[in-house]
């Protein structure tokens, strides 16, 4: 599905050249379940963004279910992520003044698709992370796990091939983060690829791989408790 080749990624600062990215290979099989690990400033989320259509890599390929979209202008990129591409944040990312439904509904305006069909999809999202009694709520009416699954519903509601979660539990408790994770391995079960970046091992060990990423190379990976291999 994903496959990076000698991908670079580098930033002018005045007359010097920052390497954040340094020939990454890297490739991730539909139905795979990824964590990217590292400290802060090894790159992991430039990787990321790279990934996600949000930024472009300086050098290499990019190939994204079989075509090198390295080259693609803003406008390509933003069809791939409306429609392959759903994104969870750590800080949920919800509109402070629309209802539940109304923010998960926000990707569905974006795809042209009509308000009774939006209101409907946005339904089925909102039971299928069960907070089927809050369609109604505002988000200063939930907790934060029931923010991170709104979120996560306006993330599937698209039904995206690949879902990026940029440390998804990083705002929640542990107990909160565990049910997260279960949900992400619940989609994964379903076939939609998973990509998390995290700093915590116990986050990490629900993916069926680990990638380490350190100063801009890809360092090790491992297989998590989730892999059947």
């Amino acid at each position: 599905m994903i496959k990076l080749e000698d991908v670079t990624k580098s930033y002018r600062n005045g007359k010097e050249t920052m390497d954040v990215l340094k020939k990454i290979n890297l490739e991730i099989r539909q139905g795979d379940f990824v964590a990217i690990m590292g400290p802060s400033g090894s790159g992991k989320s430039t990787l990321m963004n790279i990934i996600g259509c949000l930024d472009r890599p300086t050098s290499g390929a990019y190939y994204f279910e079989g075509k090198d979209i390295s080259s693609l202008d803003d406008q390509e990129l933003a069809k791939i992520r409306n429609k392959k591409i759903g994104f969870v944040f750590q800080q949920f990312h919800l509109l402070p003044r629309l209802s539940a439904l109304k923010n998960v509904e926000l990707p569905m305006i974006y795809a042209g698709i009509g308000k009774k069909q939006r209101d409907e999809l946005a339904k089925q999202a909102l039971i299928k992370v069960g907070l089927g009694d809050r369609i109604q709520h505002m988000p200063n009416e939930l907790s934060g796990g029931q923010k991170q699954r709104v979120a996560i519903a306006r993330a599937i509601v698209n039904n995206p091939k690949l879902i990026l979660a940029d440390e998804p539990t990083g705002a929640l408790d542990t107990k909160t983060s565990e049910a997260i994770m279960e949900q992400f391995t619940m989609l994964n079960k379903e076939g939609t690829t998973i990509i998390v970046v995290t700093h915590e091992h116990e986050v990490a060990q629900f993916a069926k791989r680990t990638i380490v990423v350190r100063d801009g190379e890809i360092l090790q990976e491992d297989l998590g408790r989730g892999s059947t291999l």
